[in-house]
């Protein structure tokens, strides 16, 4: 394809219709009649990012006892999920239920919200969110807003535009005297049930422009409307239209007026004065993002000057620019911090009134094994990645940041790994999530400390290109890495800390050693069929035990008593005892009645725990069948190895497992069967 064809090929794809909309134009009184028929255009910034994230719809979700909205914006829909939160329901909730109250006029709408938590806990990626959210919105129906600009001859008596600086909502025009009867009258006529509200004055330069057209016309306002020319507005930050962000420099380089303006030196010779509102740029972080939302980045980090500017534009909703009287500005303020910053506030006695005038949020760790896992998945998957990741890489590197996160548990018999996986949505025998709600509220700090995720995509990364010759990545690989960083790893004060993470990888490893031992134990008793047989075995002899019945040999055709030995020999493997083997015979019989009554049929696979008995009673038949410890040998007979490369082709198929890390873990479950050491913790 030639270049103008291509040229052609890519005009055929804009949208002029769509131009059109995004950028239309008319007089005030066109503007009135939009406002009737959605009154929902002149919203304020509050609740114009409120129904922007609602917009996305919701779910409801009940966790550990908590019933919680989950907000799907917060997934990332505009971009697909590449900036998606993962696992901060409960923090998220809380932050747009502030958005609400702020919305509804409750109170918040006056705070600086303060998003709180450690490095890399994702405070950053929720403003970023919010602001690629409302970027999006604005160019929608439900979205829209307005501004405008003024017509003004010029010399030479044609007409020059002036657009208001600081993107007014144009019923801001109205005067103080009439704006009661017109609301009255909008609302009145309005074909919604949103009510109108008209608050603020214009800013400095709309105000200079307003009384000298009112001064030409002799007072007639309706004239002066005239030369008002509504715009849609479409909000960018790189075109800094209604959203900003500060960011603090070092104090010889930073200035207030990057907030609220600059006096324009060039212009003064030709006004002749610098208080003249034409000869200052409105141009400061607040002055463009008015009507959306504005981010301070590690807003503690402040100079003091800068935290006295966000009292008043929090709680008055007005910002002082330099020479002119007090503006002004409809904008969501969220602020970010960490927790020494935070401390640094509390313990500042001189900084009470900030501290009075925000709505701190906290934003911890991840504290869900599975949520943490999907914050890598999304970096490191086959897509981006050339190299192969060994199944389970991800998942460890995860468990070891959740641990490292978690406060021990006081309960004598409740390990650090088990309070994670039932964090995790796991059961536990003997454990409740009423025991669940209580460690949670025996660590209210938990996810504030911890080794943040930049650190593990950090060590990951280095995993990935570090090994050149390496076509495969596995646990062992990334936990070194990671374990060689913590020597130099920045934010890890003292030895004891260290000295603590370090034990926490080797908790971790000798977990990731359940897990494949675990898994080539499934994949040597992967047989479906013999799997099914046993199941049937075995709840035939447990349906004859609970009713008291016989069994009938299917050889003999004899009537026979249960087998009471492979019913222990099934149950002894997830470590049932002879005190409890009558319960759980009893719940599997119920399980399978209450199906039955449903018109469903009983499946092992339903029954985690069973299924896993299953496996394990399987496994213990074959294994004398395939020795995986003559591996370790350097004779292995060709029967044995078509053996082993029948369970080496079930991790590749049925695992994700490529050639390099399936014959690399059967080795290494090898030199564990070799030593003796086969008993898997089925039981948790």
């Amino acid at each position: 394809m030639s270049g103008s064809e291509l040229l052609k090929a890519l005009a055929q794809h804009q949208d002029a219709d769509r131009f059109k909309e995004l950028h239309w134009e008319g007089t005030f009184q066109d503007y009135l009649d939009l406002v009737v028929r959605d009154p929902r255009i002149t919203r304020n910034a509050f609740q114009r990012l409120y129904d922007m994230i609602l917009s996305y719809g919701t779910e409801e979700i009940t966790f550990q006892r908590e019933k919680l909205t989950r907000y799907k914006f917060f997934g990332d829909p505009i971009g697909h999920g590449q900036d998606a939160v993962f696992g901060l329901d409960r923090s998220l909730a809380h932050f747009v239920n502030v958005l609400k109250a702020a919305a509804m006029g409750f109170g918040s709408e006056r705070r600086v919200l303060l998003l709180h938590g450690p490095v890399g806990s994702a405070k950053s990626t929720i403003v970023r969110l919010l602001k690629k959210g409302l970027e999006a919105y604005s160019r929608t129906d439900a979205g829209r807003l307005y501004t405008y600009a003024w017509v003004i001859p010029d010399v030479h008596g044609e007409d020059e535009l002036a657009p208001c600086p600081m993107h007014e909502d144009p019923l801001r025009l109205v005067p103080e005297t009439l704006r009661e009867k017109l609301v009255a009258e909008l609302n009145a006529r309005a074909q919604s049930d949103f009510k109108v509200t008209v608050s603020g004055e214009i800013c400095p330069f709309c105000r200079y422009t307003y009384r000298t057209l009112m001064e030409r016309h002799k007072g007639d306002w309706a004239k002066v409307m005239e030369h008002v020319r509504v715009r849609r507005m479409v909000l960018s930050e790189k075109d800094r239209v209604g959203i900003g962000t500060f960011q603090p420099k070092d104090e010889k380089n930073q200035d207030s007026t990057e907030l609220t303006g600059d006096i324009n030196y060039r212009k003064i010779a030709e006004y002749g004065s610098d208080s003249d509102p034409r000869a200052f740029n409105f141009d400061g972080e607040f002055n463009v993002a008015n009507r959306g939302v504005i981010e301070f980045i590690e807003v503690l980090k402040l100079d003091v000057a800068f935290l006295y500017d966000l009292l008043g534009a929090s709680q008055e909703h007005k910002i002082k620019p330099k020479k002119f009287a007090q503006t002004d500005i409809d904008e969501v303020i969220i602020g970010h911090t960490n927790e020494p910053e935070y401390r640094k506030l509390q313990s500042n006695e001189l900084m009470e009134a900030f501290r009075d005038r925000t709505v701190k949020i906290d934003i911890p760790y991840n504290l869900r094994l599975q949520d943490e896992i999907r914050i890598y998945s999304r970096d490191f998957h086959p897509d981006r990645v050339r190299k192969h990741i060994a199944p389970h890489t991800l998942e460890m590197a995860a468990m070891w940041a959740v641990l490292t996160r978690l406060d021990e548990p006081k309960k004598a018999q409740l390990s650090l790994i088990q309070k994670l996986k039932l964090y995790n949505g796991k059961t536990l025998p003997g454990f409740t999530e009423d025991h669940i709600v209580e460690l949670r509220s025996e660590a209210p700090r938990e996810g504030m400390t911890g080794i943040s995720p930049r650190y593990i995509q950090d060590k990951i990364s280095n995993a990935l290109v570090s090994l050149q010759d390496v076509n495969c990545v596995n646990p062992f690989m990334v936990l070194n890495e990671l374990e060689r960083g913590l020597q130099h790893h920045s934010l890890i004060t003292n030895e004891e800390q260290r000295k603590r993470y370090r034990e926490l990888l080797a908790l971790v490893k000798e977990e990731y050693e359940e897990v494949v031992k675990n898994e080539v134990q499934r994949a040597i008793s992967a047989d479906e069929e013999a799997i099914g047989k046993l199941c049937q075995n075995y709840i035939d002899n447990v349906k004859a035990y609970t009713q008291k019945e016989k069994v009938r040999n299917k050889y003999t055709g004899q009537a026979e008593a249960p087998d009471e030995r492979l019913m222990r020999s099934v149950e002894e493997k997830i470590d049932i005892p002879e005190s409890r083997k009558d319960d759980f015979r009893r719940e599997i019989m119920n399980y399978i009645g209450a199906l039955a009554i449903e018109g469903r049929q009983f499946d092992y696979r339903m029954n985690e725990r069973l299924h896993r008995a299953l496996e394990l009673k399987l496994f213990e038949d074959q294994k004398d069948s395939i020795k995986l410890s003559t591996l370790v040998s350097s004779v292995v007979d060709r029967e044995m190895q078509e053996k082993i490369d029948v369970v080496k082709s079930r991790l590749i198929k049925n695992m994700n497992y490529c050639e390099v890390c399936a014959t690399d873990v059967l080795n290494f479950v090898a030199s564990i069967f070799a030593r003796g050491d086969t008993k898997g913790r089925g039981h948790e």
